[in-house]
């Protein structure tokens, strides 16, 4: 079986490569114990391209181990250096899809849900990272450390207590859309991490839907789009099919 049967390639060319990254996966290797996607786009490269020795494979963003979707990589170094300055100065727009679960405050203070009296809109928080629990926090403004982070959401469907956002996060903050949502008890379906109730396998329901960003050298304007994996058709077909053209 070929490196190229476990990929589902969205866009290739001499100077990217871009990828819908299965849910459960890391998007790349820092210890070397577990199988990564960069590593499996290198052994691809490397069989489909008959290349001897190491195959160049820039990281320019990641996508969190549970999370599916968009996953961009540069093939030279040249792309690499551009399109991570793409990456930093917010130039890639990013589109993701999350089901999200209304749960109960149990009389907690929490945010006002925007969702619940209008279909767009927006979401700001000050977010700061708990490393010894490699967890993320919504913090005061004022609290040392912490990072602002907006995100526009527009509600696609509602179903039962669940419902489908299209998101598009401005910042890139770790964690973020995980975290801004879950802060306002909406967690992401099967985000155990950040209070969901639910078990969704290896994943969680948050999808990179679809990255738009400049070619390296050409500049024109490249978009990639990914379909959703066929857990979320089983398990969110209800809410899926009840948005026309979804």
């Amino acid at each position: 079986m070929s490196f190229g049967d476990h990929l589902d390639i969205l866009y290739e060319d001499n100077h990217c490569l871009a990828l819908n990254k299965p849910a459960g996966w890391p998007s790349t290797h820092f210890d070397g114990k577990n199988e990564t996607v960069d590593r499996l786009v290198k052994a691809y490269l490397k069989e489909k391209y008959n290349k001897p020795g190491n195959v160049f494979l820039g990281v320019v963003h990641r996508l969190d181990k549970p999370v599916s979707g968009s996953l961009l990589f540069a093939r030279t170094s040249k792309a690499a250096a551009r399109l991570s300055e793409q990456f930093r100065e917010g130039a890639v727009e990013k589109v993701y899809w999350a089901v999200v679960e209304e749960q109960p405050s149990g009389g907690r203070k929490a945010p006002a849900v925007p969702w619940a009296t209008a279909d767009t809109g927006s979401l700001e928080d000050w977010l700061k990272k708990d490393e010894p629990n490699a967890r993320v926090e919504v913090v005061e403004p004022e609290t040392p450390g912490a990072q602002f982070a907006r995100l526009l959401f527009q509600v696609r469907a509602r179903h039962g207590n669940l419902i489908w956002l299209e998101l598009r996060p401005h910042t890139g903050r770790k964690h973020q859309l995980r975290v801004q949502l879950a802060s306002r008890f909406c967690p992401i379906y099967g985000d155990d991490k950040y209070g969901s109730d639910h078990s969704f396998g290896h994943s969680i329901g948050l999808h990179a839907r679809s990255l738009t960003f400049l070619h390296p050298t050409t500049q024109e304007p490249i978009a990639v789009k990914a379909d959703v994996p066929k857990i979320w058709r089983g398990r969110f077909a209800r809410l899926l099919n009840s948005e026309p053209g979804a």
